[in-house]
């Protein structure tokens, strides 16, 4: 087998920051669509507005979610000289992944991505035991729970506005929730980067640790994250959003419900606070799913027919794909890899 160098795993490195990079602008419609859509910002100050948030998330919530992405493969199990080819696989499943739902103008999870690349390429390597299977049954739990706490949330807490502002002024309520809807945007964004630039991160200890970077004594199973690995990751992801997914801001700030600022504030303020609590208890959730369902739940106090069902549905069904065909393509991936390094 070729042994995995210290030049191969930087080209591995700046793979992952690629779909870092990827992630951010497939996601960048999370942060903003419904701000665009309400005509808070323009689309230009829009995607700058979120990348600054997206960057400074590194500095707060720590690196909870980091860690347990790089618990997927399980590292005491697998050979360290083939786990670089594993996440090489893995990210070739999850960028080939963002880019046909991004072609399409599907908001779907990058995250998820990742993870189904990852236990694909795994899968290919080693089998079934290459991978940490409460570690994906966690993220895979998660993936229905944490959409509906985003509909819930986005319901009740449209509700609440609602019921708050029953006998305001029109108008001037409007303007005040331009005003708002600055400050939930910023909080969606900042909560968008603690969770999915620390996805990168988790896969990028792994090749660190498969080339002895942390030396010899380390316990794979609590890898410290270098300062380095921290600020390129959010600078990778603060640059995707910068470049804007402009097919998903229509999908997703257009086609699911009609919004004004009240109902962007109310999306955003729920979607966020879901996303930190799960940050914060190192749980990697798709921001995408969970803004979709806060609009979604938003959307529903208006009356359910406000809500363009079908293109939900449209929505879900690829969510529900992601996982399985990231798997096979990262599973795939890998099988190319073994015949090139002889494995």
């Amino acid at each position: 087998m070729i042994e995995a160098t210290w030049e191969l795993i930087i080209i591995i490195i700046g793979i992952a920051l690629v779909f870092d990079f990827t992630n951010g602008f497939h996601d960048s419609a999370n942060s903003i669509s419904t701000v665009v859509s309400t005509k808070v910002l323009s689309p230009r100050n829009a995607v700058v507005f979120a990348a600054f948030f997206n960057f400074i998330a590194a500095f707060g919530f720590g690196v909870a979610v980091a860690s347990t992405v790089s618990k997927i493969i399980h590292l005491d199990f697998v050979e360290t000289a083939v786990v670089p080819y594993i996440i090489l696989g893995a990210l070739i499943g999850a960028i080939t992944w963002n880019l046909i739902t991004w072609f399409f103008g599907l908001p779907t999870s990058s995250s998820h991505a990742l993870i189904g690349g990852l236990a694909g390429a795994g899968i290919s390597a080693a089998g079934l035991a290459a991978i940490k299977m409460e570690t994906v049954m966690l993220v895979v739990t998660f993936m229905f729970v944490s959409p509906v706490i985003g509909l819930v949330c986005g319901f009740l807490f449209m509700a609440l506005v609602l019921n708050l502002t029953k006998k305001a002024n029109k108008q001037s309520t409007e303007t005040y929730f331009k005003r708002l809807q600055l400050c939930s945007a910023a909080a969606y964004s900042f909560s968008h980067g603690t969770n999915d630039a620390q996805k990168t991160m988790g896969i990028i200890l792994p090749l660190l640790f498969s080339i002895g970077y942390f030396g010899a004594s380390v316990d794979p199973n609590t890898l410290p994250v270098p300062l380095w690995v921290i600020l390129a990751s959010y600078t990778a992801i603060a640059l995707g959003t910068l470049s804007g997914g402009w097919r998903i801001v229509k999908t997703m700030g257009y086609k699911i419900t009609k919004l004004r600022p009240v109902h962007g504030f109310a999306a955003e303020t729920a979607g966020a606070a879901t996303i930190l609590g799960a940050s914060v208890a190192g749980i990697p959730v798709s921001t995408t799913h969970i803004i979709c369902t806060s609009i979604m739940g938003v959307g529903s106090t208006m009356g359910t027919s406000t809500v363009k069902w079908g293109v939900a549905r449209n929505i879900m069904w690829a969510w529900i794909l992601t996982i399985p065909i990231s798997a096979a393509i990262g599973f795939a991936a890998f099988v190319v890899i073994r015949v090139v390094i002889g494995y």
